[in-house]
């Protein structure tokens, strides 16, 4: 069951993380999607609930995390296309121009992701988190050019303050071989 907002946190120590991720539980009403080591060495924390219980688990998770806390973020009225590509079950079936936007952490490339599939029309395929890419994030989605370009645009554009975002790239007519190794 999906909820009208996402907490996503991130921190440089696993022990540290799943003593967050337990304050986070105790602390209001709200569910743990995704409890996990991701690379290198770093721990992930994924929560939804009603807005205002997942911001009041996210910052008593940022306060027990303390120093270790490497990003963390609330995204209210999280778009649906969003929990499919987390966990690489979109199904697309029109493949058309290829965005990708790398980030240097996971709870960045989830919240440019929401803005970039809410400012544009295209298709989320993937949000790839920080597992054997070194700890960075990346998304891919697909759509006309001009949308893609757009969508690219506002989803750098919801990370900029944080400098965070690494690199993004527009592919106008990917070859359709590349499509099976995205998906």
């Amino acid at each position: 069951m999906l909820y009208p907002a996402l907490g996503i946190l991130e921190f440089n120590s696993i022990a540290q993380g799943i003593i967050s991720a337990d304050a986070a539980l105790k602390k209001s009403m709200i569910e743990v999607l995704i409890s996990r080591t991701i690379c290198p060495g770093k721990y992930l924390v994924v929560i939804n609930g009603d807005i205002d219980q997942v911001k009041e688990s996210v910052k008593e998770s940022e306060t027990i995390g303390g120093y270790y806390n490497i990003d963390s973020i609330v995204i209210p009225n999280l778009d649906p296309q969003v929990p499919p590509a987390l966990s690489a079950a979109t199904e697309i079936n029109n493949f058309s121009s290829l965005g990708i936007l790398e980030t240097y952490s996971a709870p960045s490339s989830i919240l440019s992701a929401d803005a970039a599939v809410k400012a544009a029309d295209v298709e989320l395929i993937e949000i790839r988190i920080a597992n054997g890419i070194g700890g960075k994030s990346f998304y891919t989605l697909t759509g006309e050019e001009s949308q893609v370009r757009a969508a690219l645009d506002a989803g750098a554009d919801a990370i900029k303050d944080t400098g965070l975002l690494m690199n993004m790239k527009v592919i106008p007519s990917p070859h359709q071989d590349l499509y099976r190794h995205l998906i």
